[in-house]
């Protein structure tokens, strides 16, 4: 291995019921004018909340816009032909994984300050410094990396106990895929040292799903923001990010993803899919099959039982796909970059094989 010079920006964030009041102290070196960007939703769910406590500092929000629908290319080049953009010295970006990829797309190219306020905890868009673009029919296009996430993030712990359940749900099989996927990635490797710790700290993509999970997503569903709704929501938005921003350092998703990943995105390719599912509920199945595939009996037991007890899939029915379109996905996913850097060759026989272990477990 040779040596080089390199940089890493980790994420600041702040999080808790009432961590606006810091936008005022973190923010106000920016500059004044704040653009808010954000989807429908999240706006609704926290916009008065954020001007409730940006009147209280130096800054002054110019405007507000709904960012789209999707994060692709074209929505980002509409909103920077915004005059607000152009005039505002920072922009907020508020809402899940999409707007909040969108808003990075938009700023870190330009390098005009961003920061984010996560609506939701389904993903770690907040922290991570890529963004998942997408083709304007909905499909997936690729990983957009940036050598940095945003200034800061606001992880308001109220807004995201008030949010539809489903998507903290989903968060957490996302988020478990990327300890599996990161060691199985980085198997037999000599790492580099920035790799090294992000697949050290995958480990905590998943310790605290097992143990807080279940209790976290009940609380949840009744509004209430407890320790393990927290500690769920810290290893969703931040520990992923974190891990993700490791290992990404080289701008590829060679150990940042793997088959969990591919399966999704193999899969988007049928519209039920965007629809009707979200990310990580999809991504969450796709590990099933990535420890069947992989010989991983024991963890698959555990990745299985916690998906039954969230009601997280754990078959091809769970994510409305026939079993035409699994064969037809199955010829695809071998060829998915997401693989590229396995330590092995998927082939569909074993995608079949672990398919049929699957169904077999479902039938016990």
């Amino acid at each position: 291995m040779k040596l080089e010079n390199y940089e890493v920006h980790l994420p600041n964030y702040s999080i808790g019921d009432k961590i606006y009041d810091k936008i005022g102290p973190v923010c106000e070196s920016y500059g004044k004018k704040v653009w808010i960007v954000g989807g429908k939703r999240a706006l609704k769910a926290a916009e008065a909340k954020i001007r409730e406590y940006v009147v209280k500092t130096n800054l002054e929000i110019i405007g507000t816009a709904i960012y789209g629908e999707d994060c692709t290319y074209a929505t980002v080049e509409r909103l920077r032909e915004r005059p607000e953009y152009r005039e505002a010295d920072m922009v907020f970006g508020v809402g899940g994984g999409k707007a909040l990829d969108t808003v990075k797309c938009l700023c870190i190219t330009d390098d005009k300050p961003v920061f984010a306020f996560p609506t939701i905890a389904s993903n770690c868009a907040a922290c991570t410094s890529v963004s998942i673009m997408y083709n304007d029919d909905g499909t997936f296009l690729k990983p957009n990396f940036f050598v940095r996430p945003v200034m800061h993030s606001f992880i308001d712990t109220e807004i995201i106990a008030k949010a539809p359940s489903q998507y903290m749900w989903a968060g957490i099989g996302d988020t478990y895929a990327k300890f599996y996927e990161a060691t199985i990635s980085s198997r037999d490797e000599r790492l580099e040292h920035f790799t090294s710790l992000g697949v050290a700290t995958s480990h905590m993509c998943r310790d605290p799903l097992l143990m807080y999970g279940a209790k976290a997503l009940e609380d949840h569903k009744k509004g209430l923001c407890t320790y393990e709704v927290e500690q769920v929501v810290l290893a969703i938005v931040v520990t992923t990010g974190i891990a993700s921003i490791f290992l990404t350092k080289d701008f590829t998703p060679d150990y940042n993803s793997g088959l969990a990943h591919a399966v999704f995105y193999a899969l988007t390719s049928y519209p039920v899919i965007e629809k009707r599912h979200l990310h990580g509920e999809v991504v969450g199945f796709g590990v099933l099959l990535l420890l069947l595939v992989d010989g991983q009996m024991d963890e698959f037991e555990k990745i299985y039982q916690l998906n039954k007890d969230l009601k997280l899939p754990v078959s091809l029915d769970d994510i409305e796909i026939t079993e035409e379109q699994w064969q037809e996905s199955m010829s695809r996913i071998p060829d998915m970059s997401d693989i590229r850097h396995y330590p092995y060759k998927v082939t569909p026989e074993m995608l079949a094989e672990a398919m049929e272990i699957l169904e077999k477990r479902n039938c016990l």
